[in-house]
């Protein structure tokens, strides 16, 4: 297996593709459809020997366009099996439905969040410019939850891991430390991946993830491979720290409607996050919904039209989530 760190100006930089180079051609993830970073992907993989026409097999982690977003030109050059789950599949073939749904979704919620006109139609015109980066559209076999799939003797499982996008899958294997995984953004070294606003689709974002955090820190992977920057070796731990994150910051968002009253999560996100720009006009108000989201879910707060209220004032945010050690 070899680690190719590839430039993302646009999001949260250096991206990682993986090469399972043997017999069967294979990569994991593709890195964004841009000219700079697929010269810098063709260059990295001629220093293995491998060319795009090479590759037999592509895995996507999910459909975002930093993971997704070479994979179609990858295939028309290959004719490569595309594989990705069910629940990002049609994204990433381009369909026009699924396009259009999610485009609505997008503007509905944004007005749901309460983005000012102004912030609103400058993060709609940012999303505009850069729908070029999803690249061209692939030909996709779409697999679901504990699918297997054989790479030059090595089982692959998908393990689905949903709440930073809907179909998001680490890919489990066993290797040199034991059992390991490419995981995407399910869990990062570095940030917290974002729910909310990294995939509208999702009514119960920070819940899903929630759960897909359980079900990887019960699966105790010996290590993991993230889809940015560098591997981590005791990823059971790292999710839990995630966790213990998310935890906090539902304690970060009750404090706000004790202190401001009810609100909506664009208010609620601009005492969390302050000013933001570009993308994270999407993620900050995302975030600050899920975790609203989470607190209606269980009881905590209420939602009138777009606002939400607490119904205790002092709630007990470690009952909202599970124990989990964060040395374990």
């Amino acid at each position: 297996m070899k680690r190719i760190q590839l430039g993302n100006t646009v999001f949260e930089g250096k991206n990682d593709v993986y090469l399972l180079d043997g017999e069967t051609t294979t990569l994991v993830d593709t890195g964004v459809a841009t000219t700079d970073v697929r010269e810098q992907l063709e260059a990295e993989l001629a220093a293995f020997g491998v060319s795009f026409a090479d590759v037999d097999e592509i895995l996507l982690t999910h459909w975002h366009y930093d993971h997704a977003g070479l994979a179609g030109e990858i295939q028309a050059e290959s004719d490569a099996t595309v594989r990705i789950h069910e629940a990002d599949a049609p994204l990433v073939a381009g369909e026009e439905s699924a396009l259009s749904a999610e485009n609505e979704t997008t503007r509905r919620k944004l007005r749901e969040w309460g983005l000012p006109d102004d912030r609103r139609e400058e993060l709609l015109d940012f999303l505009a410019d850069h729908e070029s980066l999803a690249g061209r559209p692939a030909e996709v076999t779409p697999f679901e939850d504990g699918e297997t799939f054989d790479v030059d003797g090595v089982e692959y499982e998908a393990v689905h891991l949903p709440g930073h996008s809907a179909g998001l899958s680490a890919f489990a294997f066993e290797g040199e430390s034991g059992e390991e995984a490419f995981v995407g953004d399910a869990i990062l070294p570095k940030y917290t991946p974002n729910v909310g606003g990294a995939d509208v689709r999702l009514d119960a974002p920070l819940e899903l993830y929630v759960d897909s955090l359980v079900r990887f820190i019960d699966r105790d992977f010996d290590r993991a491979w993230p889809g940015h920057r560098d591997v981590i070796d005791d990823p059971s731990a790292r999710a839990a720290t995630i966790l213990d994150h998310h935890r906090e910051r539902t304690e970060n968002v009750v404090g706000v409607l004790r202190e401001r009253g009810p609100s909506d999560p664009w208010t609620v996100s601009a005492e969390l996050f302050g000013e933001l720009k570009n993308i994270h006009v999407l993620h900050g108000p995302g975030e600050a919904y899920a975790h609203l989201a989470h607190l209606e879910q269980r009881g905590v707060a209420e939602r009138d039209g777009n606002v939400y209220g607490l119904v205790d004032e002092n709630p007990d945010v470690d009952e909202l989530f599970p124990a989990i050690d964060a040395q374990s």
